[in-house]
């Protein structure tokens, strides 16, 4: 690994300068605002500008609504979005979807969602988790009926997240009761329109969703590659999520790594709180002790921001979640204060940063998951189950 500090080229510097002067322009006070008030994930006006630059999907070409960047270029886009927290989760989640939508939905399809994708009119979530499933994709009991050329769809989808900003799901469900559950299910492209949708609000302070198909017709152009085989379809964007990918292209450290972008910016002004002296003129900063706790964390920090992968999925979310508990418990009730209440530490990061932190651990499947996944498929250990 090379540990050596990256030198950009004239070109690259320029293009960085650009997304930073973007970001100046179009990442305002009352996107932020919004976001903590909200916790959607996803700003339409911001997300449209990003389109109007066509960085939605950077490295497609301006013919098809993209911006022609380099994988590295695309790279750094993404980190300087993250430095600055805009909120990405919508975005994310369209970008998972694409490569199935690219590579399994009929030409019709594709000519009535990818452009509205590229400008930012469009976008996916994860229709994946179900009240009695879990973890368990592959058990979900959402019906879909072929009636002619339609599917009816009956059944309902849990922390469906980004689907109030969503026209469209990537939906698991279930064609053949019959068969063994990798092998009945199919995939599709599902439009929201007619589908009731519930906010769930998490102790993180994110919206999330329980989204319900009461007899929801959809025409068979919306399906994502063949009946009963949906689970080919579904590992390409199940795989990305898990950082599985076959090509992870050019990678920079990501600071905080995959979860850690909040506490960055808590342990900053954690710091800072404890260079201030109190009201006897001692800095806490002084104390070793104190010392000794915050180099943890920026020690956390470090290894949160090298791992990669399923590996960097655990690591992370572990170690953000010791480390937001130590940031808050070294400050005292000064980091318990919220975004919004006077006197709030950095402006509530501390306090925010630990009630984000305990979610982390079932993103994207539980950390468990993932640690059968690091066993199974990366070691080749036996399964942890009998198949």
């Amino acid at each position: 690994m090379n540990f050596a500090p990256l030198e950009l080229d004239e070109q690259t510097a320029a293009f960085r300068d650009e997304v930073l002067a973007f970001l100046d322009e179009h990442l305002t006070d009352e996107v932020h605002e919004e976001e903590w008030r909200t916790g959607a994930g996803h700003n339409a006006q911001f997300h449209k500008a990003l389109g109007a630059r066509g960085w939605i999907v950077p490295t497609w070409s301006e013919s098809e609504g993209g911006a022609g960047l380099t994988p590295f270029q695309e790279v750094i886009l993404e980190r300087e979005l993250a430095a600055r927290h805009v909120p990405t989760i919508t975005k994310g989640t369209t970008r998972l979807v694409l490569s199935a939508v690219v590579e399994h939905a009929s030409q019709r399809l594709k000519d009535e969602v990818l452009p509205g994708v590229a400008s930012g009119d469009i976008c996916f979530c994860l229709g994946y988790t179900e009240p009695d499933a879990g973890s368990d994709l592959a058990a979900a009991r959402t019906r879909a009926v072929r009636d002619g050329d339609e599917w009816v769809i009956d059944g309902q989808k849990m922390f469906t997240t980004g689907a109030q900003n969503c026209q469209y799901a990537f939906l698991v469900t279930r064609t053949n009761p019959d068969a063994p559950k990798h092998k009945g299910i199919t995939m599709f492209l599902c439009p929201l329109e007619g589908a009731e949708i519930q906010a769930v609000h998490t102790l993180g302070g994110e919206r999330t969703n329980m989204v319900f198909f009461d007899g929801l017709r959809i025409s068979d152009h919306y399906r994502l590659g063949e009946v009963d085989r949906g689970w080919s379809v579904l590992m390409g964007p199940l795989n990305a999520e898990h950082g599985m990918g076959d090509d992870r292209g050019p990678v920079i450290e990501s600071r905080g790594g995959m979860y850690g972008g909040a506490t960055v910016d808590a342990y900053a002004h954690a710091v800072e709180w404890a260079r201030q002296p109190d009201v006897d003129g001692k800095r806490p900063i002084d104390d070793p002790g104190v010392r000794r706790r915050l180099a943890r964390v920026a020690l956390d920090l470090e290894t949160m921001s090298l791992a990669p992968g399923p590996m960097g999925r655990i690591v992370s979310s572990e170690n953000l979640i010791r480390s937001a508990r130590d940031l808050i418990d070294l400050l005292g009730p000064a980091g318990v204060l919220s975004h919004d209440a006077d006197g709030a530490v950095g402006g509530g990061w501390i306090e925010y940063s630990h009630r984000f932190a305990q979610g982390t651990a079932i993103y994207g499947g539980t950390t468990d998951v993932h640690r059968n996944i690091i066993a199974e498929r990366m070691l080749g250990l036996p399964r942890s189950t009998p198949r």
